[in-house]
């Protein structure tokens, strides 16, 4: 994920057949991606769309470890 990436963590997805999925639009503030999400579905009722919190990896990653951790679980370090 790239720095620019980072900084716009909200994004609005295209839901296609297959569990595929088009990244629409990315923005700083969920405000944002909602008030854009209204404009486009204006434009394509039939066509759907969500807006999720694209967390990066890393970020993911650390999460996790950190719930391990306060769970007692041993985290193994390759």
């Amino acid at each position: 994920m790239t720095y620019k990436e980072q900084l716009t963590p909200w994004c609005i997805i295209r839901h296609l057949p297959n569990l595929q999925r088009i990244v629409v639009g990315r923005f700083r503030r969920r405000n944002d991606a909602e008030d854009h999400l209204r404009i486009i579905r204006q434009m394509c009722p039939n066509v759907p769309f969500s807006i999720v919190f694209d967390l990066p990896l890393d970020t993911a990653k650390v999460t996790a470890e950190r719930k391990r951790y306060r769970q007692g679980v041993r985290i193994r370090r390759s």
